[in-house]
């Protein structure tokens, strides 16, 4: 029984992979015209009651301009998204520039426009969106915890994914346009973002899945406890990305033999995915975008006392866990002495993948640290390129029989790749509203900055909510939001470093909460179910993580942030 194992879950991975090849190529032309189809009926009734708005018989369809007198400030924090590249801010007017309104456009550069200026107006473009428009987003949601509970087969099919995708996202993305230059500015960073969260997901996906680890790794808890340590430990310096794309197949092989392993992928998910990776800027995308707002490369790793104790408790609890689920497995003839296949040393074959997986590390480090460029952060397009180049160079370089053992295909990055194209499009509302509004929320002390940055980064992209809230906190202390602003920030003194521990805490451990949280949470997912894991559902999964997380973030709160 054993040996037919991997043989039907590299049948299943082929079956999947083969499909996903044949559907990609046209799915998005033939659903994207009927997901525009239906966008026109959708978008009626708020195009005509945003123009009605926004136009009278003496004003031309721009969003009014707000009076000096009660103009608010125009520094939020940018959009960004989860690849590392945020967009730079080079006009924060502070409130001694609120009323010199018709000198503002002169400060208004066009990368100003994409956290959502209306630069004939200089409304946020938060100010300027319906709330309603952040229904499709919510609805996306509820999609992806629903369908695979209502009808799973027809949900497991990429090509309706897409379906469901372009009826939601495209409405958004015409709706946007009608904002002008902001809204398509915003539109244009999004895109440009997801691009580059695609490329690094990309390429470390198939990097990754040139490399083998040779041997017998049994799936006992005292071996699950050590990978899921050990990818713990190194996804601060690699990311929890690759971490989580190099390790979840070894971890995935040594247990092929068990039939209770979903526990693991879940616990998998909130250490190597998240938690780990909370000690240095290339650990997670909100801290690298932090600290290419200005905090210290080494200033993370005062976080250890957060990042030891949250690990700690999830490998203590993890380990007691998995030793229960393998004495019910114990019995069973596929765990076995005899059932086991022959001891084989251990061994790592695509050495000269590992050189490509380091090749991404340094590319985003020195893309973020501006190397060659003056000190400033790489041109778009120059990141991504050399991705590519990566990608490319390890696929072409990689024996496709390595890649047949390691059971790669190409269905989980697809999939991930037409689910996001629609947050990243449906989210943008929501977080231009939670960009205007964030300083009205009335936050001061530690644990609310924690508790908001975190809940908020569970179903949002974490990376621009703790830019957000590094921004409110900014500007509730007067500090300009002009360049390194929070190296400005935490010299404030040491209450904008307690505030500012617990933005990171609550952006990089809380966007464990789900599985759009962090990037890596939904690869994970889908690579395990590509092998045959029955992973739970959106809600199933918020389950575990309220079940098992929560708890250590009300303690956290308790220990660090009260």
């Amino acid at each position: 029984m054993n040996s037919a194992l991997p043989e039907r879950s590299m049948n299943h991975s082929a079956k999947r992979s083969a499909g996903a090849k044949r559907v990609f190529p046209w799915m998005f032309v033939s659903h994207a015209i009927l997901g525009m189809l239906l966008s026109g009926m959708l978008l009626l009734g708020e195009a005509s009651s945003t123009v009605a708005q926004e136009t009278s018989p003496v004003q031309e369809s721009v969003p009014q301009v707000t009076p000096p007198s009660t103009a608010l400030p125009v520094d939020e924090a940018p959009t960004s998204g989860v690849t590392g590249k945020p967009e730079e801010k080079s006009t924060a007017t502070d409130r001694s520039h609120a009323a010199d309104h018709t000198k503002s456009d002169e400060h208004h550069s066009e990368k100003d426009s994409h956290t959502g200026d209306a630069h004939a107006g200089h409304e946020p473009l938060g100010k300027l969106v319906s709330k309603f428009s952040t229904v499709p987003f919510a609805l996306l949601l509820l999609s992806i915890a629903a369908f695979p509970l209502i009808n799973p087969h027809w949900w497991e099919h990429n090509s309706n994914k897409g379906i469901v995708v372009a009826i939601l996202s495209i409405p958004v993305a015409i709706y946007l346009t009608m904002f002008g230059e902001a809204g398509l500015h915003t539109l244009e960073h999004s895109g440009k973002e997801y691009v580059s969260f695609l490329l690094l997901l990309g390429s470390l996906f198939v990097i990754s899945g040139g490399i083998y680890v040779r041997g017998s790794l049994a799936g006992t808890p005292v071996v699950n406890s050590l990978l899921l340590g050990f990818g713990t430990a190194i996804a601060s310096f690699v990311g929890t990305t690759g971490a989580s794309m190099l390790l979840i197949r070894p971890m995935l092989r040594a247990n092929s033999s068990r039939s209770h392993v979903t526990h693991t992928v879940v616990f998998f998910i909130f250490m190597v995915s998240n938690s780990g990776g909370l000690l240095t800027p290339l650990g997670d995308p909100p801290l690298f975008l932090g600290f290419l707002k200005g905090v210290p490369f080494e200033w993370t790793l005062r976080l250890w006392p957060q990042w030891l104790m949250v690990n700690l408790i999830l490998l203590v609890v993890y380990f007691l866990w998995d030793q229960l689920a393998f004495r019910k497995e114990s019995h069973l003839p596929n765990t076995t002495s005899e059932s086991q296949p022959p001891k084989e040393a251990l061994g790592l074959e695509g050495w000269h993948n590992l050189a490509f997986l380091l090749g991404i590390v340094v590319v985003i480090y020195a893309s973020g640290q501006g190397l060659g460029n003056g000190g400033q952060a790489w041109p778009w397009g120059i990141q991504e390129l050399l991705m590519l180049l990566l990608l490319l160079g390890s696929y072409l370089m990689t024996s496709p029989a390595l890649r047949t053992k390691n059971h790669f295909g190409f269905g989980p990055i697809i999939e991930v790749a037409v689910l996001f194209v629609g947050i990243f499009i449906t989210m943008i509302p929501a977080l231009a509203i939670l960009n205007s509004e964030g300083k009205n929320l009335g936050l001061s002390t530690e644990w609310q900055y924690f508790w908001a940055t975190g809940i908020l980064s569970s179903f949002l992209d974490n990376a621009p909510t703790y830019l957000t809230f590094a921004a409110t906190a900014a500007g509730i202390a007067n500090v300009p939001l002009e360049g390194p602003y929070l190296r400005l920030f935490l010299e404030t003194g040491p209450e904008a470093h307690a505030i500012l521990a617990a933005i990171s805490c609550g952006a990089v451990l809380m966007g464990a909460n789900t599985y759009i949280g962090n990037g890596p949470n939904f690869m994970v997912k889908a690579i395990a179910e590509e092998n045959n894991i029955r992973m739970p559902s959106f809600f199933g999964y918020m389950a575990y993580s309220g079940l098992i997380l929560l708890p250590i973030f009300v303690l956290m709160t308790f220990v660090f942030f009260i």
